[in-house]
């Protein structure tokens, strides 16, 4: 979302914020259904949140005690972690299910025996790191966050780590619009159009979907993802 508002012209601090706070209100009613069919596990989110929410905080206040929200600085620096997750995205998209069949194999063992022995430790900074990169940019509340956790949490199911991950989602989102709000960063008549507008879309996309085959729908997201990515990350920063 947050590239497209770009592209339609929108500030980076107002296309991250406003998407972070549609994101919170559209993830609540997924996270929702997933708890209610029992496929969150609430240690999880937990660990996560100990990490995260704190961190996208701190974030928002190292940002905001000083001018350098009104600088052109600012910009630059949320559209460049835009860049860099969208790429850090896709190639996960690339190479998550080789990821999930190594843990679920404990390859390499010490690696996961590692892992495996430290999952509290190990999620609460992986809620950090995800507190920093959502807050910046708007991304990795997702596919990025839900391919780590697969293969810390390699025994669990998937569905089970992606109603996870998407409970988690809905408060670090919320907290981290909430920052942008507070900053002046969010466009409350873009917030209530995409929400209207992403209604009769989900059905739309829901049955393209079902007629388009899975890997195709994957190869057209990564080569998206990959060439948004460079844009910002590079190309934008060069002119």
């Amino acid at each position: 979302m947050t590239p497209l508002l770009l592209l339609f012209g929108y500030s980076a601090p107002v296309a991250i914020g406003t998407d972070l706070l549609y994101a919170a209100i559209t993830k609540a009613g997924g996270a929702f259904s997933h708890h209610r069919n029992n496929n969150v596990d609430w240690r999880i989110v937990r660990w996560l949140a100990l990490g995260s929410l704190p961190t996208a905080v701190l974030v928002h206040i190292a940002l905001s005690r000083s001018s350098f929200q009104q600088s052109e600085g600012f910009e630059q620096l949320l559209t460049t972690s835009l860049g860099i997750m969208l790429i850090i995205t896709s190639i996960i998209l690339i190479y998550r299910n080789i990821l999930r069949k190594k843990a679920i194999k404990d390859e390499p063992k010490k690696v996961m025996e590692l892992l495996h022995r430290n999952r509290k430790k190990t999620t609460i900074v992986m809620g950090v790191v995800l507190g920093i990169c959502v807050t910046l940019s708007s991304v990795g509340a997702g596919a990025f966050a839900a391919a780590i956790l697969l293969t810390i949490f390699s025994q669990t199911t998937a569905v089970r780590i992606i109603g996870s991950d998407i409970a988690h989602a809905v408060p670090l989102t919320f907290i981290a619009g909430i920052g942008y709000l507070l900053g002046g960063f969010v466009d409350f008549m873009l917030l209530l159009s995409l929400l209207l507008g992403s209604l009769p879309a989900i059905n739309l996309g829901s049955k393209l979907s079902n007629r388009v085959p899975e890997k195709i729908l994957q190869r057209l997201l990564i080569s998206i993802l990959l060439c948004l990515g460079g844009y910002y990350a590079i190309f934008n920063n060069i002119h």
